[in-house]
């Protein structure tokens, strides 16, 4: 899967988070979203593949592109019979967000990215648009710290596991009014906060890799995205486990549903019998082979976002397998007319 779709998936990721960033700043986070869409499904319709969006823009919403269901690929053209024979082709689900951190575009804020992750058919969770409870750590804590252990607890682990002491940690935490106790809890513990506004994504993976300062990802946010973010951890090998958050009275603002026992029913139907069940890693993406692919759309941890300079762009992505145990960071130089002198700053 990555030999044959390694390349396909990175520009993908660019072409979303270039169409993204021209509305940098703009103030119209729906636009900002909705060109990355555009430009991510023009893209992946062109790859040889038999697709299926497993997360996208919205189960409940009446998405035109990238909905959950919809079929991708190179199948879908209009002269599909003449350019593709589907028996010879990799079926394989999909995860999206266009636009991680729509806001943050909008008000050009740092860390927003495009993000996708794939597995073969059946490998990745389709979470409901539901909130989630996350814990993200670096791979010296796998295993050893744990979601149902409280935030104190979990710091001395973290301590421990990576030989520094607590208030040399630093935990991202979303500012919303649901994490006041816990934000109050890390602190108190001698840890500090850093606190976002949107995109957690990008803080979970940070955990994966040393030299971010990002010891922790805590608290909740967007089942979707969960199953994105523990997909990478898991070819990263760091620790993720996610918990579905079905009352409104918990998450106090966004929306999740009309009740909570309407939302327990809603699982049901979906045949999630256990609402309250921990997900680790190798449950939220069970595939045999996972890849991971983000570029930035504003400049954050991991990468820079897009910076445009005349007729061009230059994008920085990141490919996560776990099949060849590898994270590639990829800078790439988009020409938009005809071939000039490259510019690099």
């Amino acid at each position: 899967m990555e030999n044959t779709l390694g390349l396909e998936i990175i520009e993908v990721v660019e072409q979303a988070a270039i169409a993204s960033a021209k509305w940098m700043g703009k103030g119209e986070k729906n636009i900002a979203d909705q060109v990355a869409v555009e430009a991510m499904r023009e893209r992946m319709n062109k790859i040889h593949m038999r697709g299926r969006i497993v997360i996208g823009e919205g189960e409940r919403d009446d998405a035109p592109m990238l909905y959950i269901g919809e079929e991708v690929g190179i199948c879908t053209q209009p002269n599909a019979e003449s350019v593709c024979n589907p028996d010879e082709l990799i079926e394989i689900d999909i995860a999206v967000d266009p636009c991680e951190g729509t806001n943050l575009v909008a008000y050009g804020q740092p860390g927003s990215m495009a993000v996708l992750a794939i597995s073969e058919k059946g490998g990745l969770f389709a979470a409901p648009d539901f909130y989630m409870k996350k814990l993200a750590a670096p791979p010296a804590a796998k295993g050893k710290v744990d979601i149902n252990k409280s935030a104190t607890e979990n710091l001395k682990i973290l301590s421990e596991c990576l030989d520094r002491s607590i208030e040399e940690l630093v935990v991202v935490v979303m500012k919303r009014e649901r994490h006041n106790d816990l934000i109050k809890e890390i602190r108190e513990a001698g840890a500090r906060v850093a606190l976002i506004s949107d995109g957690d994504v990008g803080a979970a993976i940070s955990c994966g890799f040393a030299g971010t300062n990002i010891h922790a990802l805590m608290g909740i946010g967007a089942a979707p995205e969960g199953v994105i973010s523990a997909a990478a951890m898991r070819a990263l090998g760091g620790h993720f486990q996610g918990q579905l958050i079905y009352d409104p009275a918990v998450v106090k603002t966004g929306l999740i549903g009309e009740s909570r026992e309407a939302n327990i029913d809603r699982l049901k139907s979906m045949n999630i019998n256990d609402p309250d069940k921990v997900y680790d890693a190798h449950e939220l993406a069970s595939g045999k082979t996972i890849l991971f692919a983000a570029s930035g759309i504003t400049s954050g941890n991991l990468m820079q976002g897009v910076r445009f300079f005349k007729d061009g762009a230059r994008t920085q992505s990141l490919v996560i397998s776990n099949q060849s145990k590898t994270a590639r960071f990829v800078d790439t130089i988009h020409l938009f007319g005809e071939p000039k002198v490259l510019q690099l700053n």
